[in-house]
This record gives structure tokens, C-alpha cells and sequence, in this order.
């Protein structure tokens, strides 16, 4: 058995209370989940989760194990990303597409310093919502939301979580109210993102019950920091994402909106041509941003911490 990979396991379980969802999120089935962290609780001599058709909860040993088993995982990344460092000299191009709002506020920041580490290494960043193709466009990474499940010439790796939120500002709902029901949307100024692949129709899920609610934009954009920045001018409610949302949510420059209500969540993954040999700087940046963004990315710890998610 492999103890830290069990040990990422029981980790992502113990976040989403869930076998299934901890499989979903780490790439892998959930047979294999219950596999790892059985061997895991056999290994220990003992039973770290409470199992029923309903739920998965942590046991009191669970619980007393959860941090230092965090740390622990959390050192042992850290010191592969080290060795990494130490060993590999990259150098030369590479190239990299992202979304605009992501690989500004984001991925800008985090590719400077991964170049920092390799100072003979030439990145260039390619922002665009528009789902280019890596081989026709000659990118040896590319960022995208979803990633493309039907295209068998790309591997995909998942990266983080792309949590959309609805939000609005103290002002708009002041004047206008709060919508306590997703079908009352219909009587807001809604600021729509033209590239979600629903078209129109925002998707709303909670216990059990899904809806499907066909908005009237009042107000849409391909990019989704002009809705940002539409819905900080009290303009309407926009269908965000905590990766952008979440300095104003903390700050309360902006409110979430049908918080008991959630949007369909989605993944940023990496992908890169699977009919070429993955160089050691694409497998070195794709580990860096792995480590950068997982378990749980910077702007959905500080939300949760909040309790805004």
C-alpha cells in the first residue's frame, strides 16, 4: 500500500464527507477510494471513518488523525516540489493557454514564480476564452475549465475546483431585494457570462432537486472580470466564480446570492498532447500548479473560513 497516497485519500473523504466525491476529485473511482483507506485503517489498527448509506463521518481517532495527517502530506509534497527543483534544469519556451480572468488573477502570478525557480526557462502566456486547439495553435499546456472528455489526443489532469457563485452588491439588493427562490430571477437585471455552454439557462441544485431557470440577461459578457466588475457598480446579479468573487465576498463589497442553492460545480484541468512525450518542464509546471492549487485553492479556503461557502 501506498501510505501517502491513502493518506490524500482519507484527506479529501474527511473534506467532502464523501467516497464519491473524494473520487471525483482525485481522478478515481470510488471503489478505490474505500479500497485505499480500508488498507489505511488496517495499517493503523484503526477505524478513522463512520460508513452509512447516507454519510461518511470521521471517527474520534478520524478526527484526532486529520491534522497531523494533513501535515504530513502537505511536508511530503513540499519536499518532492524541492527535489524537483534541485535536479531538473528547464529551460527554453513553453507555451501556455488559459482563460482571461483565470490567468490574470491567477496563473500570472503563479508562473512568474515557478519561472523565478527556473531562470533559463521562457513561458508565454496565451489568455483566451476561446477553447483553441493545443496542437493547431502549438501550446504544450493548456488551462481550460471542463477540459475536453471527448478529444482522445489530450491528457487531462485536474487542477482545482471553478466554483460558480451568484452574487450582487449591498446596493443592489438593497434597492431591488434578495431573490429567495432561483425562479424569482426572472424579476432581476441577471449578468450573464455568454460562454457557458447552458446558453441561457442557469442550473440550480439543492438536496436532490434540480432546476433549470431561463434568464433574460440584462447585461452579458465573454469575459467574466467585465461582469465582475458590473455587478461591484450594482448593475445586477451575476453568475461568478470564487476565484474572482472572493476579495469582495470577504470584504462584503458584494453578497451572495440563493447561498442555500448551489451551481453546477467544475473543474480547471490541464491538458497537454497525449501523442507526445511529456517534456520534464510541462510535468514540472503541471506538479507546481498541482501543489499551488490542491486540496482546496487559496480563494475557497479563505471563503470557507468565512463560511461564505
Amino acid at each position: 500500500m501506498d501510505q501517502l497516497k491513502a493518506m490524500e485519500m482519507f484527506i479529501e473523504v474527511a473534506r467532502h464527507r464523501s467516497f464519491s466525491e473524494a473520487g471525483r476529485h482525485l481522478g478515481i473511482s470510488r471503489a478505490l477510494v474505500s479500497k485505499h483507506i480500508m488498507q489505511l485503517e488496517a495499517e493503523l489498527g484503526a477505524r478513522l471513518l463512520h460508513r452509512s448509506t447516507r454519510e461518511v463521518s470521521l471517527t474520534e481517532l478520524g478526527q484526532a488523525y486529520l491534522e497531523p495527517c494533513t501535515a504530513s502530506v502537505e511536508q511530503a509534497r513540499q519536499a518532492r516540489l524541492v527535489i524537483s527543483h534541485a535536479t531538473d534544469e528547464l529551460a527554453g519556451g513553453i507555451r501556455i493557454q488559459a482563460p482571461c480572468s483565470f490567468g490574470s488573477e491567477w496563473l500570472a502570478d503563479a508562473l512568474a514564480r515557478f519561472a523565478l525557480l527556473h531562470p533559463k526557462l521562457q513561458p508565454m502566456l496565451h489568455v483566451d476564452d476561446n477553447l483553441l486547439d493545443p496542437f493547431r495553435h502549438g501550446f504544450d499546456l493548456s488551462i481550460r475549465v471542463g477540459g475536453i472528455p471527448d478529444s482522445p489526443g489530450l491528457h487531462m489532469r485536474r487542477l482545482a475546483p471553478c466554483r460558480g457563485i451568484l452574487c450582487a452588491s449591498p446596493a443592489y439588493l438593497e434597492k431591488y431585494g434578495m431573490p429567495e427562490h432561483p425562479g424569482q430571477l426572472i424579476q432581476h437585471r441577471c449578468l450573464h457570462f455568454s460562454h457557458l455552454t447552458m446558453g441561457n439557462t442557469w442550473h440550480f441544485e439543492r438536496k436532490g432537486e434540480h432546476l433549470a431557470i431561463d434568464i433574460n440577461p440584462g447585461f452579458a459578457s465573454n469575459n467574466g472580470k467585465v461582469l465582475h466588475q458590473a455587478a461591484l457598480r450594482g448593475l445586477g446579479i451575476v453568475y461568478d466564480t470564487t476565484f474572482l468573487a472572493w476579495r469582495d465576498l470577504s470584504a462584503g463589497h458584494l453578497m451572495p446570492v440563493l447561498p442555500d442553492w448551489q451551481l453546477p460545480l467544475n473543474d480547471f484541468t490541464a491538458l497537454y498532447p497525449a501523442t507526445r512525450k511529456v517534456t520534464p518542464k510541462v510535468r514540472a509546471l503541471i506538479d507546481f500548479l498541482v501543489d499551488e492549487y490542491q486540496p482546496v485553492p487559496e480563494w475557497d479556503q479563505v471563503l470557507q473560513a468565512a463560511k461564505i461557502i
